[in-house]
């Protein structure tokens, strides 16, 4: 995992924020349904338990946790979709 992303090539950015476990990863799920492989999702969420839910939830589907960055009160995802 990679903590400095600065490639933006992001197929959709979904916002999270105010929004609650389990409500996070599956808004994540739906969205990396939609995806075909190798496009990429940022998620930005900002409930401090999303970090371990969404880093749990894309390492047993089988895709890419490309980074997480914090800023401030918000975690950003960057998911590449495996398969």
């Amino acid at each position: 995992m990679d903590n400095n992303n600065n490639n933006n090539d992001f197929k959709k950015v979904i916002d999270v924020r105010g929004l609650y476990c389990p409500e996070p990863v599956f808004r994540t799920k739906i969205e990396m349904e939609k995806m075909t492989i190798g496009e990429r999702l940022k998620v930005v969420a900002d409930d401090p338990q999303s970090e371990e839910d969404i880093s749990r939830w894309v390492n047993r589907n089988g895709h890419d946790l490309i980074s997480v960055n914090k800023k401030e009160s918000d975690l950003e995802f960057v998911i590449k979709k495996a398969k």
